[in-house]
């Protein structure tokens, strides 16, 4: 079996090496999985792309800009049966992966989706980065009747497949609102089984780049947006 990560960069040098260093790659010459690593760098001016590569990475670059611009791209150039997404910023959970595969393995699902809020290592995360996460979760709850403690996660292990089941690629958002909005389409597909599972959030390595209020702003409209658009 091929398992593929897939995690967007711009100017993460200082997080980069840490993310990738995490995964229990011995965990994966046991079980006999194919390892593919693919970070999707945004054109960054510092070293990331090359600690990357050191760390056996292969490198593309996308120019355009978008979070969700990377990871289409990026979902497009993987050959795995099972697909890891995350930052290279080191506070996601990268060392647990190998657990979570299993869990989707062993429960039969399709998609799996994290909540970083069960276990939040302490000044992972601001009062208003968790407030501006409450009202998005809440308001994607509401509108689609989706039950999600933590909507903007952008830790996700599911199959390769499943990806025919939703809208094409090239439909979703460009920016941050991919994340919520794959996790509406995933969740609402009725040949798609997904479920949010507890994980955890460690410290950032490296300068943030979420713009707080413009980005969370950005989300909110996005999700009315596609509720009126909605025809599932």
């Amino acid at each position: 079996m091929k398992i593929s990560v897939v995690i967007p960069a711009l100017n993460e040098e200082d997080g980069i090496g840490k993310t990738l260093d995490m995964i229990n790659r011995d965990y994966f010459k046991k079980k006999g999985w194919d390892l593919e690593i693919l970070v999707v760098d945004g054109n960054s001016t510092d070293k990331t792309r090359d600690v990357a590569k050191k760390k056996g990475a292969r490198v593309i670059i996308e120019p355009r800009k978008g979070y969700g611009r990377a990871y289409k791209t990026g979902l497009k150039e993987v050959k795995g049966d099972i697909i890891v997404t995350g930052d290279a910023d080191a506070t996601y959970p990268f060392d647990k992966i190998h657990e979570y595969i299993e869990y989707l393995l062993k429960n039969n699902l399709d998609f799996i989706t994290t909540n970083r809020f069960a276990n939040l290592e302490r000044g992972a995360m601001s009062v208003k980065h968790r407030f501006g996460n409450l009202i998005l979760s809440l308001t994607l709850c509401i509108l689609f009747q989706i039950w999600l403690r933590d909507s903007q996660s952008g830790m996700w292990i599911f199959r390769r497949e499943a990806l025919d089941k939703i809208q094409p690629l090239e439909e979703f958002d460009d920016g941050m609102p991919f994340s919520e909005e794959i996790k509406i389409e995933m969740f609402k597909s009725k040949e798609v089984k997904a479920k949010e599972i507890p994980s955890t959030l460690y410290v950032r390595k490296g300068k943030a780049k979420l713009q707080s209020f413009r980005d969370g702003w950005k989300n909110l409209k996005f999700l009315f947006k596609k509720r009126l658009k909605w025809t599932h």
